[in-house]
């Protein structure tokens, strides 16, 4: 019943999101070139809010707890697992007085109005992930930036979206590469739970009602734990909190 439901609901929903799209890709362009950085990072801001709405158009609900984990004043680097899009859409708006800076994949990079453009000149990077070497100087200028700004990075290290919830193996070279060249960091985990059943269905229609919920961890300084122990502790504490 629920998916019978969800055609018409969806059906509007894409037509709002895609339009969302199209408005938001002037606006960034016009803020970028004319008032510079922080007027793009706003609009990306309220871009990310509206599309947080039109979940909610769809009986949505999204929530954040723990954000009294994350130090202020240092370079961050959230590690979450990745169920969907609306883990982006979620963490770009809640955790924006954090910057958060994305290691994505180039494909999307490439022909989406305002995602594409946001990636490309947000302070994104983008990596092909047939590349590995390519990654390598993409992500230690990621890690660079965020040190001497004390802005935020953003890291999947399953590399793709889990749809079903039940989480990938985690890879470890991307988080290693921002702890080496980020050595004032804080790694903070993060876990995410329920945005995998907007896609329960498929890319159409989607899936309604779901209690989106992102949920932080304690932050751990790069500088008083081993690689190894990050590595361990994070993915320990963020497949812990996943709900099955």
């Amino acid at each position: 019943m629920q998916k019978i439901i969800s055609y018409p609901i969806s059906f509007i929903a894409i037509l709002l999101f895609l339009l969302t799209l199209v408005i938001f890709h002037p606006i960034q362009w016009i803020c970028l070139n004319v008032f510079g950085y922080q007027a793009h990072k706003k609009s990306v801001d309220y871009l990310n809010l509206v599309l947080l709405r039109i979940g909610h158009l769809m009986f949505n609900t999204f929530k954040i707890e723990g954000r009294e984990n994350i130090p202020t004043g240092v370079p961050i680097i959230f590690v979450a697992n990745h169920q969907g899009m609306y883990d982006i859409i979620g963490m770009i708006w809640f955790l924006r007085k954090f910057h958060p800076k994305f290691v994505s994949k180039v494909e999307l990079a490439k022909g989406i109005p305002s995602v594409s453009y946001n990636l490309n000149h947000g302070g994104s990077v983008v990596i092909d992930r047939k590349d590995p070497k390519q990654a390598i100087p993409l992500i230690k200028g990621l890690s660079q930036y965020i040190e001497k700004n004390k802005r935020s990075a953003v890291i999947f290290p399953e590399g793709t979206r889990s749809k079903t919830g039940k989480p990938k193996e985690f890879a470890q070279s991307g988080l290693k590469m921002l702890c080496k060249y980020a050595p004032s960091a804080y790694v903070v985990p993060v876990t995410i739970n329920n945005s995998w059943k907007f896609f329960k269905y498929g890319f159409f229609p989607y899936g309604l009602a779901n209690h989106i919920t992102f949920t932080i961890h304690e932050a751990m300084a790069v500088k008083d734990y081993s690689f190894e122990d990050i590595m361990v502790k994070t993915e320990q504490v963020i497949i812990q909190s996943i709900q099955y």
